[in-house]
């Protein structure tokens, strides 16, 4: 079974079951399948894609037919052709009926997110900057959708709003400037301390008060070089804001040492994936 730290597998599953079965349970299945018939599926995939969630898919067959026999093809991570095969199940067919739809969503979600995450690795590839994501993610699905990102090849930014400081113009317009906000948070003891700059002025108060990141925020491509060239490698340097696929590899050969990409988990499309049943 699949862990992924932080993130209760049996929890959610029950709660994505019960969600789906409401009080009455899956009222088709029952009514028109036998109870004793048997399935054999093969969840394949119908896109060249990035596989993750295979094993939350298995572990929602498990829990209505812990008998189930399934056989995991690829490995989470995996990028696949069109028509690869993922899994192949066997076991009750009243149960694959009732699973199928969490499966696939869970499964079809994430390998979404993989898929798209491997596209931006692979356009900024050699050039020594790194992908990451953000916090912009489904309330809920904070941890697997991170976890999706990490199977594509990208790396995780701040889980929680508890892993470092994020300044931003809100922060700095109450605190007075960027100079107060930073001394503010190096004074609560906050060891990680990012300010988001936009403007090149902004970038030596805050190295000057404690700042150990800088973000640049909807920068250009020749604000960011001259931002990297006076930074010096004091602190990282993170571009962010607006990156898509056809302008990250520009982004990244500026120099900057991280990419954060919001897309990634906010608005990237459900992998092709689906299931086919064939009666025992």
């Amino acid at each position: 079974m699949m862990r992924i730290d932080g993130f209760d597998l049996a929890a959610f599953v029950r709660a994505t079951l019960a969600e789906d079965l409401g009080e009455g349970g899956d009222i088709t299945s029952r009514a028109v399948i036998p109870a004793a018939a048997r399935f054999r599926g093969v969840m394949g995939c119908r896109q060249r894609a990035v596989i993750a969630g295979l094993g939350i898919a298995e572990a929602f067959f498990r829990a209505l037919d812990p008998e189930v026999a399934i056989e995991r093809l690829v490995e989470d991570g995996a990028a696949v052709a069109a028509g690869a095969d993922l899994m192949r199940l066997e076991g009750s067919a009243r149960a694959m009926l009732t699973a199928e739809r969490s499966a696939l969503n869970t499964v079809q979600h994430l390998s979404g997110i993989a898929t798209m995450t491997r596209a931006y690795v692979e356009a900024i590839a050699r050039t020594g900057a790194t992908l990451l994501d953000t916090r912009k993610t489904i309330p809920g699905l904070r941890l697997l959708e991170k976890y999706a990102v990490r199977m594509g090849g990208g790396t995780n930014h701040r889980m929680r709003l508890d892993d470092a400081a994020m300044i931003k113009d809100n922060h700095i317009a109450v605190a007075g400037g960027i100079a107060e906000a930073v001394r503010a948070a190096r004074d609560a003891g906050i060891a990680r301390i990012i300010v988001e700059v936009d403007r090149l002025d902004q970038i030596a108060p805050a190295l000057a008060a404690g700042a150990t990141h800088i973000l640049c925020d909807n920068m250009d491509l020749a604000t960011l070089r001259a931002a990297v060239a006076e930074i010096a490698g004091r602190v990282p340097v993170e571009a962010s804001g607006g990156v898509t696929l056809e302008t990250i590899r520009a982004i990244s050969e500026t120099g900057v040492d991280f990419i954060s990409v919001g897309r990634l988990t906010q608005s990237a499309p459900a992998a092709d994936i689906g299931l086919d049943f064939s009666a025992l």
